[in-house]
């Protein structure tokens, strides 16, 4: 039972890794971007914010990935 369970959490660390860093993060920063140049120069807030979620979204995505994967590995040792 905990090898199963081992899997299923390395497999969603995965899909929640991707999730996270390439939907959420990357192209959701490039959204805000396009965003931003739909509306014009009203809010450097959002450029801002589009750019900071481009630069960080390998790492959040890799963080949101290992807090689901390692103790799947963990549970594999066993």
């Amino acid at each position: 039972m905990k090898v199963l369970l081992g899997i299923f959490l390395i497999l969603a660390g995965i899909v929640v890794g991707l999730y996270v860093g390439l939907w959420l993060m990357f192209i959701g920063g490039i959204i805000d971007i396009i965003e931003f140049v739909k509306q014009g120069a009203n809010s450097y807030g959002m450029l801002t914010w589009g750019i900071v979620k481009i630069l960080f979204a390998s790492f959040v995505g890799w963080i949101s990935a290992m807090i689901l994967i390692a103790p799947g590995f963990a549970m594999l040792d066993d």
